[in-house]
């Protein structure tokens, strides 16, 4: 037998590490609302109460604790990691409820009502500093918490309340909140939406209830559903559905900046892991595919069991996974397939340029291997204007256009495209008003039928024939 030493650790050091473990007050909400699920939960009310101090209270009707259960559940770890779970079992660790908590406030109150009685344990971190170990305080005063009045009028439930929250700031509050929803919205909507084989769950945030967000617009007409992959791996089958989301050009400004989410589509891009119908993370490739401007319409579902959360390496906060290596060949596969199709809403709007069936008023001019936009001296209109000018002033007018094409302003077309594409109106600059004035010039100048026939080449006549014919008739 080697020689031993108990050393216990400083417990009020060691639960301030905890604090740390980096949740967002979002991630920690979503952590209790996990439980709550599992639970069997229909229903779940959120309060939050920021003045004079910020409280925070989680009441939902699941299936309620003892109190041996609540005192299990009030444990550190009260479960191992790699335990066999049921399909509705949305925990892992046995520590979402503390930490989670604990990244918040300094004091956890839990009130649960099964088989008609009552039950409350707190852990209040600064009593645990102060006498340096693991005491759970049994209240004997809870009747002044929020919802307590409705936990008692229902069959059986759970209230969680956060008192000494210091971690989140009360000025801004109503931002945290309203990311609150969003979250929420967008990481349950599963739930939320319901299905033939479950009822759906309501859940309330300061009395307003939440709207589910499907992140894959599928009832828009214009949102392609590719092919449904179904992957073995470990005895179990992970299914994958890829999605390209509509081009702007097919959406109201309104629904666009909705899907787009807070990041933004090129951040949103990617795979969306689902975790018995909870989503884990979103808007990652994992290290399989660069985010690209021209993928930022694929988005794809990925949804995997809680019995192999080991191979996926799911952390305590529910906010990291990353597949397997005996997956990532599949992934690249699908990734592939995916964006190449996702990307043809964009590569074809851009291949417009290089349409040799009209005359356009830019072309690309190859360079070696590179390539620059420049103005096309073959468009019928600059034929006309150079032939009429002096050398001196083409030579000032092509002066012009070399700076148009040299100081073309591609980063911010390209950053205003990204953010705001519905307020791009660049044919505004030439309005029908002005086409008709124009048209109007040209004929009254006389045109051959042969200047006619390279005016119909171009874009600005291309879809305006009629004008320009009957004009000259």
């Amino acid at each position: 037998m080697p020689k031993t030493e108990l050393v216990n650790p400083n417990v009020g050091n060691f639960i301030e590490s905890i604090r740390d473990i980096g949740y967002s007050f979002e991630v920690a909400v979503a952590d209790l609302i996990d439980n709550s699920l599992t639970a069997g939960c229909l229903n779940i009310k959120i309060v939050t109460i920021p003045q004079p101090d910020l409280i925070f209270a989680m009441l939902d009707d699941g299936f309620g604790m003892s109190e041996v259960e609540l005192l299990e559940a009030m444990r550190l770890a009260s479960k191992h990691p790699r335990e066999v779970r049921t399909k509705t079992d949305l925990g892992r660790f046995g520590l979402g409820l503390k930490t989670a908590s604990f990244s918040q406030c300094k004091k956890l109150t839990v009130i649960s009502k099964k088989n008609n009685s009552v039950v409350a344990r707190q852990w209040d971190i600064d009593y645990i500093s102060e006498k340096n170990a693991w005491l759970l305080i049994n209240p004997d005063k809870i009747d002044h918490y929020p919802f307590y009045e409705d936990l008692l009028n229902l069959n059986s439930g759970t209230l969680v309340c956060w008192e000494n929250v210091d971690r989140c700031e009360k000025n801004g509050f109503s931002n945290v909140i309203d990311k609150l929803r969003k979250h929420l919205s967008l990481v349950f909507h599963k739930y939320l939406e319901g299905s033939e084989t479950s009822k759906s769950v309501k859940i309330f945030v300061n009395q307003n209830p939440l709207i589910p967000f499907n992140p894959f617009n599928l009832n828009h007409s214009a949102t392609q559903q590719l092919a449904l992959e179904k992957i073995k791996l470990y005895g179990t089958t992970i299914l994958v559905q890829p999605y390209i989301l509509p081009h702007h050009s097919k959406l109201s400004q309104q629904e666009y900046e909705l899907y787009a989410t807070e990041d933004g589509y090129i951040k949103s891009q990617g795979f969306y892991l689902y975790r018995e119908n909870r989503i884990l993370i979103y808007g990652t490739w994992w290290g399989l595919h660069k985010s690209l401007d021209a993928h930022k319409l694929v988005r794809i579902k990925v949804d995997i069991p809680n019995s192999i959360d080991t191979y996926w390496g799911i952390d305590i906060k529910k906010s990291i996974a990353r597949p397997s290596e005996e997956i990532k060949n599949d992934l690249r596969r699908i990734i592939g397939q995916s964006t190449e199709k996702g990307s043809r809403p964009f590569t074809g709007r851009g291949r417009k340029i290089e349409n040799k069936n009209i005359v356009h008023f830019w072309e690309i001019l190859p360079l070696n291997d590179e390539f620059r936009f420049a103005v096309n001296h073959e468009h019928p209109f600059y034929k006309e204007l150079s032939s009429s000018l002096t050398p001196e002033n083409l030579d000032k007018l092509n002066y012009y256009l070399k700076g148009l094409e040299a100081y073309l302003p591609l980063e911010a077309i390209q950053f205003k495209l990204q953010k705001s594409p519905h307020l791009v109106k660049q044919q505004s600059a030439f309005s029908e008003e002005d086409i008709v004035e124009l048209t109007k010039k040209l004929i009254d100048a006389g045109l051959s039928q042969e200047y006619i026939n390279e005016l119909l080449k171009t874009e600005l006549y291309n879809d305006r024939k009629n004008l320009l014919q009957n004009g000259h008739n």
